[in-house]
């Protein structure tokens, strides 16, 4: 039945690696559990839930976990016509701290760009910085879908999955353009390789450039991730007045709420609202 879930969501284009997570929280909780499928009652999963907890899971782990088993079941019961009530609660739902997204400063930015010394890596970091992509998106990425004429990429299937289009700075434009110079002649579409190793000249993984990332983290000695490059981007605009709804299209955030927590990073923009209405005020306030 797992597998015919794992199916289902092939043919209902989720990412690989959510059909991967999916299915391995489902195959644990049946591990764990060793019942039958529609055996299963809300009891069971609210005692799994104290296990994971003993584990010291993370209210977000714990939550994926949850959504995995809740999709699971309504898989059974819309898709296989299996008549049996949901046991994921609404209510198991863990709350989840929000903390404020973390951004690079200026002088780190700098610091970061000048360690990357291989072209590849260098066009890697600089799509996600300054155009907001997800480690994701820059693996998936293809050639073709890049317009270097209009300054703009193609993003198919990104979260969603959906499609938009981003664009990309003189300073991106450069770094792509010096790696191509230097990237092999071969027919794999992805525009990123593995350039060592049993897979050189395969595409690099997510992984791969999540580590690639680390090692330049480590190398400098600042905090950053593929993620928090994105962070920066999105806080970046903010400051320079960039409207809020044109960083959520960037983004690909479906909810505009997503977008808001940027709000409360983007301190400059804060700053000069708050001293310009001020004025304001001040001059009403002498007219008086």
């Amino acid at each position: 039945m797992i597998t015919k879930f794992s199916t289902f969501m092939k043919r209902r284009s989720y990412s690989k690696y959510t059909i991967k997570s999916y299915t391995n929280n489902i195959k644990r909780f049946f591990r764990w559990l060793d019942f039958q499928i529609d055996t299963v009652t809300s009891e069971d999963v609210y005692e799994y839930l104290g296990y994971l907890h003993n584990r010291r899971l993370k209210a977000k782990s714990i939550n994926s976990i949850l959504n995995s088993l809740r999709k699971f079941y309504d898989f059974l019961y819309y898709e296989e016509k299996i008549k049996i009530l949901n046991p994921v609660k609404p209510e198991y739902r863990q709350r989840e701290p929000k903390p404020i997204p973390r951004f690079l400063k200026d002088e780190e930015i700098d610091m970061l760009i000048a360690s990357i010394k291989s072209r590849r890596d260098r066009a890697m970091c600089m799509l996600m910085l300054r155009c907001g992509l997800r480690v994701g998106e820059v693996a998936k990425l293809t050639i073709r879908n890049i317009d270097f004429v209009c300054r703009r990429i193609f993003v198919l299937n990104g979260k969603g999955p959906k499609d938009r289009i981003v664009y990309f700075s003189n300073d991106t434009y450069k770094a792509i353009q010096d790696y191509l110079k230097v990237r092999p002649s071969t027919r794999v579409q992805r525009l990123f390789l593995v350039e060592k190793g049993l897979y050189k000249g395969q595409p690099i993984s997510l992984r791969g450039i999540q580590k690639r990332i680390e090692y330049y983290a480590k190398k400098t000695g600042l905090v950053v991730s593929c993620h928090r490059l994105r962070h920066t981007m999105a806080t970046q605009l903010l400051n320079a007045d960039a409207m809020l709804a044109s960083v959520q299209e960037l983004l690909g955030h479906n909810n505009i709420v997503s977008t808001q927590r940027y709000c409360k990073v983007s301190n400059e923009k804060v700053r000069r609202d708050y001293f310009k209405a001020m004025a304001l005020v001040m001059k009403r306030n002498a007219d008086f």
